[in-house]
């Protein structure tokens, strides 16, 4: 099973990093696995801790993978690295072991602590093609141009059905990045 989810680490000298992924349970560990190079993979080998941080808000995600990564922070329980202030819950992570890779390194964590700050509502139709756009986005450099544009087609179905004012935001932002990724490949194209 893959959770997305927003990461939290911290850099030795404590400054924060915040990034949405997919985070995978195995055997009751979680399995955190960033691309290399990534800050929060060199954050955790260098503390040792992440947070993993549960929200509804999808400007979080999009936010993340358009720049805009200053969101409220508040201190964790029992780790130094921070967790989202207005998270539905997180949990604390230790890092137990590595399996190395070149390209994607296999970071198991045991949760250490686990907190519920506000109920889980559940994700309506916008919430969740947000989310599923944001994926698309954090791979625009791997997929071709036409799946990219049958799944924004589709996913633009159940948004306008549903989407809020944060839903609205979030998308917006998406769209940004990929219209500003569609003119760069239609330039190389042409060249």
């Amino acid at each position: 099973m893959i959770q997305e989810t927003i990461v939290t680490t911290q850099s030795p000298e404590g400054k924060a990093h915040i990034a949405p992924m997919g985070i995978q349970v195995v055997d009751g560990q979680m399995l955190v696995m960033p691309f290399r190079p990534s800050t929060t993979l060199e954050n955790i080998l260098a503390t040792g801790h992440a947070v993993l941080n549960h929200t509804d808000d999808v400007r979080v995600f999009a936010g993340c993978l358009t720049g805009r990564r200053d969101w409220p922070l508040a201190d964790a329980e029992r780790v130094s690295v921070p967790r989202l202030a207005d998270c539905l819950s997180h949990e604390e992570l230790e890092l137990d072991r590595v399996e190395e890779d070149a390209v994607r390194p296999k970071l198991y964590c045991r949760v250490i602590h686990e907190a519920n700050h506000a109920p889980f509502k559940g994700f309506n139709r916008a919430q969740h093609s947000v989310l599923e756009v944001a994926i698309l986005v954090s791979r625009l450099q791997r997929l071709p141009w036409s799946k990219v544009a049958s799944e924004l087609a589709y996913l633009h179905i159940g948004f306008e059905k549903c989407a809020g004012e944060r839903e609205r935001e979030a998308w917006g932002w998406l769209m940004e990045k990929v219209d500003w990724h569609r003119q760069v490949a239609d330039k190389v194209g042409q060249a």
